[in-house]
């Protein structure tokens, strides 16, 4: 089998690159991602390639070429080549010297196998020809991406200890590509290593498990992660039930998102969501909508929560609720084609009315902003001016 080259397509600048960097001396060959997805006939977005040659010589080549380049990763003789297309990181062949299950001290090498050895998926250790599609496979990665099966390569628990991030890989990757059971040795391992997640940063595992909770349906191979308490390390609020949650969750969601996946993991519970975001290094964005998840409302308050909180808090609590509450996924909908208006009032139109400058004014804007909302967002300006009149009149 060889990796079909209309795959690439649509990539300007990439024939250039490989050119400069010596395809055709045999110099450089695609790596992980985009033959493992090429081969499965998935759209390739990301494009790594590795290369015999040392990182200041890819520099030099690129930047002689007129093609910038930065030293993204230069410690791990990593440098990303930015194409009119996108980045493409071209790494230069290496072997770990040491590691700590957290990072690696590498050498550079200059044997293909070597530099396969060192990677953690058999499926993702498949490097690529740029100029024949001729496929390397070092460890039966191809069978194993025909099987739909996720297997480390070696052993699998060296390659946890050299990064304990792989077992959450582990479970993202089958969650993706795999089919039926894991890997019985992997799972067994990924199991009896769990508590090394511990020792990883906050950062490195919110985004595996933000990319794992976004794959098309997570639910079985999250299931199977609470059952081996994969998570209860890190996430030990998971709810025993969480995957049900999760499951009825997926089967309404128009398209996914992670941070409403994860509420639908852990209780309802603004406190205990709050120190979880913060734990696992949200962004403010992103704490905000988790903890808004922690807010309930009947229909009569949506419009209410959605002008204060936004739309896609307001439909995420829809959808969290939709399976004992089947109306919400109507409620959600209707919400997803709602634009926030701009409130058509300020305190100068209460002055104007004659509230006296001073907190009367702010107190007022509320009872305006308030009956505003209970009247369905009118915008014309006799609405507005009766909304405004009883406002500065004092009614509460």
């Amino acid at each position: 089998m060889r990796l079909p080259r209309e795959i690439l397509d649509g990539h300007d600048g990439l024939p250039q690159l490989l050119d400069v960097l010596g395809a055709g001396d045999g110099l450089i060959r695609f790596v992980g991602g985009a033959v493992r997805d090429g081969l499965l006939r998935h759209r390739v977005a990301d494009i790594d390639c590795a290369t015999l040659l040392l990182p200041d010589a890819v520099m030099a080549r690129l930047r002689a070429a007129q093609i910038k380049v930065v030293p993204t990763g230069i410690e791990h003789g990593t440098v990303t080549a930015v194409l009119p297309s996108g980045p493409v990181e071209v790494t230069t062949l290496r072997r770990d010297v040491s590691t700590d299950g957290r990072r690696a001290t590498i050498a550079y090498s200059d044997d293909w196998q070597e530099d396969a050895s060192r990677r953690d998926f058999t499926i993702n250790a498949l490097y690529a020809d740029p100029d024949t599609g001729e496929i390397d496979d070092f460890f039966g990665g191809m069978a194993d991406l025909e099987a739909r099966r996720v297997r480390f390569i070696g052993t699998p628990l060296e390659r946890i200890a050299e990064d304990h991030l792989r077992i959450l890989r582990f479970f993202r990757f089958h969650a993706r590509f795999g089919a039926g059971a894991p890997d019985a040795d992997g799972m067994a391992a990924c199991t009896a290593r769990a508590n090394d997640l511990m020792a990883l940063s906050r950062e490195r595992i919110r985004d595996e498990v933000s990319k794992l909770l976004v794959v098309t349906d997570p639910t079985p191979t999250v299931a199977l992660m609470i059952d081996a308490g994969i998570l209860r390390p890190v996430l030990p609020e998971i709810l025993p039930d969480g995957a049900a949650r999760l499951a009825a969750l997926v089967a309404v969601e128009p398209e996914p998102n992670w941070v409403r996946r994860l509420a639908a993991l852990l209780p309802v519970d603004a406190a205990l969501l709050t120190e979880i975001a913060y734990r696992l290094r949200l962004s403010n964005d992103e704490r905000r909508r988790l903890v808004a998840t922690a807010t309930r409302f009947d229909a009569a308050e949506m419009w209410r929560f959605a002008w204060h909180d936004g739309a896609a808090s307001a439909i995420d609590r829809l959808l969290l609720d939709a399976a004992s509450h089947p109306e919400n996924l109507g409620h959600a909908d209707t919400l997803a084609h709602w634009q926030r208006p701009k409130m058509p009032a300020t305190g100068r139109d209460l002055i104007a009315r004659g509230v006296t400058v001073g907190p009367d004014v702010s107190r007022r804007l509320e009872l305006f902003e308030a009956a505003w909302i209970d009247a369905g967002f009118p915008l014309d300006a006799a609405r507005v001016g009766a909304l405004l009149d009883r406002a500065s009149g004092g009614q509460a």
